[in-house]
C-alpha cells in the first residue's frame, strides 16, 4: 500500500492539465474557485476509473479509431482553453468574487479537461493492476478502493496548488503586466499540452 501511495503522489504532483487549470482558477477566482476546480478535476477522473475497472479501457488500448476520436476531442478542447487564456477578459479574467454561475462554469470546464483525456483511462488500466496480488479474492473491490485513494490525493494536491495560487492573487491583480504574461504563459502551456496529446500513442 505504501508503494501505491508513493507512486500515486508522484503522479498527482507532476504538473498536468488539471493542475494547470486549478492554478489558473485560483489566480482568477480566489480560494473558492480553486477548490471548485480541484473538485471538478477529481470528478473527471471517475469515468476513466470506472472504464479501467470494467475493462472498457482495453477498447481504447486495442482500437486505434476509438482512441483517436477521444484524443482529438481532447486536443480540440485544450486548444480552446489555450485561446481563452490568451484572450483579454477570457478564462484568466480576474474577478472580485466567484458567483454560482462562475462556480458552475469552473467545475464543468474542470470535468471536461480530465474527461477528454484518453491517456487517463489507459493510465488506470496499466497502473491499478500492478498493485493487485495475483491471488487477490476481490481485485475489483481493491482497485476501486485504490482509485478512491488516488482521487482523494488528486483533490488534496490540486487544492493546495489552487490555494497557493489564490494566496498570491492580490499581487497579480495589482499588475497588468503580470496578468498579461500569465495569460500568455497559461495559453502557451495549454497549447503545448494539446500538441503533446496530439502526438500521444496508445
Amino acid at each position: 500500500m505504501m508503494e501505491f501511495l508513493l507512486t500515486s503522489a508522484i503522479v498527482v504532483i507532476s504538473p498536468g492539465t488539471g493542475a494547470l487549470y486549478t492554478i489558473a482558477a485560483g489566480l482568477s477566482g480566489g480560494v473558492r474557485a480553486s477548490i471548485i476546480a480541484a473538485f471538478g478535476c477529481t470528478l473527471g477522473i471517475i469515468p476513466h476509473m470506472l472504464a479501467a475497472i470494467s475493462g472498457v479501457a482495453a477498447l481504447l488500448h486495442t482500437s486505434a479509431h476509438a482512441f483517436s476520436i477521444l484524443k482529438y476531442l481532447g486536443v480540440a478542447y485544450l486548444l480552446y482553453m489555450a485561446v481563452m487564456m490568451f484572450r483579454d477578459g477570457g478564462m484568466l479574467k480576474l474577478e472580485s468574487r466567484s458567483g454560482p454561475e462562475t462556480g458552475l462554469r469552473t467545475i464543468t470546464t474542470a470535468v471536461f479537461i480530465n474527461l477528454l483525456n484518453p491517456k487517463l483511462s489507459l493510465f488506470f488500466f496499466a497502473f491499478l493492476p500492478q498493485f493487485v496480488r495475483a491471488n487477490d479474492p476481490s481485485p475489483t473491490y481493491n482497485m476501486l478502493g485504490m482509485s478512491l485513494v488516488f482521487m482523494a490525493l488528486t483533490f488534496l494536491v490540486f487544492a493546495l496548488y489552487g490555494v497557493f495560487a489564490a494566496s498570491v492573487r492580490q499581487h497579480v491583480i495589482s499588475s497588468a503586466t503580470i496578468q498579461r504574461w500569465l495569460r500568455r504563459g497559461f495559453g502557451a502551456a495549454f497549447a503545448t499540452l494539446a500538441l503533446k496529446l496530439a502526438y500521444a500513442q496508445r
